[in-house]
């Protein structure tokens, strides 16, 4: 994963997704008042908020699809509003659910999209089956997609934003529905994707997994940009560890007489968490129980940077 994430200003790179002041609203509700949101190329761009803080509406936004009230979108330095055909040639659009068509095949739902967007007709149904492997889909290319699952229904979608190979992708909620194994392959094809420069940014709840997938992340909240920071930066403001050791009371002895606040969390085994400010900070405190003769069973972060960093947010928040 990159160390650093760009925070650059619109001038300074015109690729990637660029927005400003972005607001929308429906009638007398304002879904978003005021966003700011870069996605550099190259890098997963995580969007993070709670239920109604304006993601989806963003990511209309951004697909160009909904047209923002205020604001501007530049998406490879494109807007969107002036241009909307050259703009949408670079966006793979994934929405929460796939959507249409039910009773064409997935083989048939990719090489209408190809059509749509005007491939050489020679090269279709190569690309579809590229990516129906890619997706793991080849053995049920020629069902029905309403008799798929949930979560075939996800891959499925997958493939259909990236059939025109796009610079830019909008994934929302593209882990919902899929197994564990798929879930790896997900994050895996991600990665990869921004690897080859292309910039992603996939709206998720499961927090969890983002630490593994995103370079850094937008947090949103009441249709406003909170921050937006790196996963590097993230873990540089601290967090949780969990700690367990085979003698408790040894354990809560150590933290005592190390003057380090803890407290205790629920499970089956006897567990604690206490704050650290940084990687370090961590590790001289396993080093020093260690030292002290405990018996560390284990050691590990409560929950990702990026997991820790909306939390304090939303307790912020309330």
């Amino acid at each position: 994963m990159s160390m650093m994430y760009s925070q650059a200003a619109p001038g300074d790179d015109p690729l990637g997704i660029v927005a400003q002041g972005l607001s929308r609203r429906f009638g007398a509700v304002h879904a978003v008042q005021h966003i700011d949101f870069h996605a550099p190329p190259g890098k997963v761009t995580a969007l993070i908020g709670p239920n109604g803080a304006g993601k989806t509406t963003l990511l209309l936004m951004l697909a160009s699809l909904l047209r923002p009230d205020a604001g501007t979108i530049l998406i490879d330095g494109r807007d969107p509003s002036r241009d909307p055909a050259a703009v949408r040639l670079r966006i793979g659009w994934m929405p929460d659910s796939l959507g249409v068509w039910g009773s064409l095949t997935a083989r048939e739902i990719l090489v209408q999209i190809a059509r749509f967007y005007r491939m050489p007709e020679a090269g279709i149904r190569e690309r579809a089956e590229e990516l129906l492997h890619l997706v793991h889909l080849e053995a049920l290319a020629d069902q029905p997609a309403r008799v798929l699952s949930r979560g075939q229904q996800q891959r499925l979608s997958l493939a259909r934003a990236l059939v025109h190979d796009p610079s830019v992708l909008l994934l929302d909620e593209p882990a919902s529905g899929l197994d564990p194994a798929s879930r790896v392959d997900l994050r895996n094809l991600l990665r990869s994707l921004a690897g080859a420069g292309k910039a992603v940014v996939v709206s998720s709840h499961v927090l969890s997994e983002l630490d593994e997938i995103a370079d850094g992340a937008a947090f949103v909240s009441a249709g406003r940009t909170v921050k937006q920071q790196s996963v590097l930066e993230a873990v540089q403001h601290g967090r949780r560890y969990s700690v367990s050791a085979l003698d408790h009371a040894a354990l809560v002895a150590a933290l005592t007489g190390f003057g380090v606040e803890f407290r205790p969390e629920a499970g089956p085994r006897q567990t604690v968490s206490v704050f650290v400010t940084d990687d370090g900070a961590a590790a001289a405190l396993l080093a020093g129980l260690v030292q002290a003769g405990v018996g560390v069973v284990s050691f590990a972060p409560a929950a990702g940077a990026l997991e820790e960093a909306y939390m304090t947010m939303e307790t912020e928040r309330r």
